[in-house]
């Protein structure tokens, strides 16, 4: 089984590249996705941020504002808190990539935007930055999330650039094509490259 870990600013196209990669038999584990189920389901996880952050716990579920009033003030904290949800989330992802090989599926991704960061490289055979134009992910933040283009531009701006994605990855699929459409057919001749054939998911 191939890891692909995907990568890239918010608003780029990389459902599209996840995509491609399910049609093709392959799994896809959010990251960001996996860290809200565990506050849910980690009495673990649960208790150690308790232990470190007292106070941001409140009948068993995470006060998010409360801990982001602690951190995002604290480089110290938020440190702390990384290496606390890194650890579980990374127990999580390795359960799942096992369970993955288990199945004898052709390819997992993991999908990330700090997938360049701590030991996520070392997890992945192959890594792709999926990058667009600021413009073109200001249009898709206004239209998917109802915001402001004032507010689209600042969390755009709170990310790292296209450039250190691209430059930190093996491949850069830049989705600078007018229509979705022609961005999957890269995608999926991408894919085609690395996963192998013959394993394309059916719909039954």
């Amino acid at each position: 089984m191939i890891v692909i870990g995907i990568t890239g600013p918010t608003g780029s196209g990389k459902t599209t590249a996840l995509q491609c990669i399910e049609k093709r038999g392959g799994c896809v584990l959010d990251l960001d996705a996996i860290y809200h189920e565990l506050l849910k389901t980690s009495k673990a996880l649960i208790q150690a941020l308790d232990a470190r952050f007292p106070g941001t716990i409140v009948n068993g579920e995470l006060d998010r504002k409360a801990l982001g009033r602690i951190v995002f003030a604290d480089k110290e904290a938020l440190a702390d808190l990384n290496a606390i949800t890194g650890r579980y989330i990374l127990g999580e992802m390795d359960r799942r990539l096992e369970d993955a090989r288990e199945k004898g599926l052709p390819a997992a991704a993991i999908d990330a935007i700090n997938l360049l960061e701590g030991d996520l490289p070392e997890r992945c055979d192959v890594t792709v930055a999926v990058t667009a134009p600021v413009d073109t992910r200001v249009k898709r933040l206004m239209a998917r999330d109802n915001i402001s283009e004032e507010y689209a531009r600042l969390r755009i701006s709170a990310q790292k650039p296209n450039e250190f994605f691209e430059q930190g990855c093996d491949y850069a699929q830049k989705n600078e094509y007018s229509t979705k459409e022609e961005f999957k057919c890269r995608c999926e001749e991408l894919f085609e490259h690395l996963i192998p054939a013959g394993k394309e998911a059916t719909n039954t």
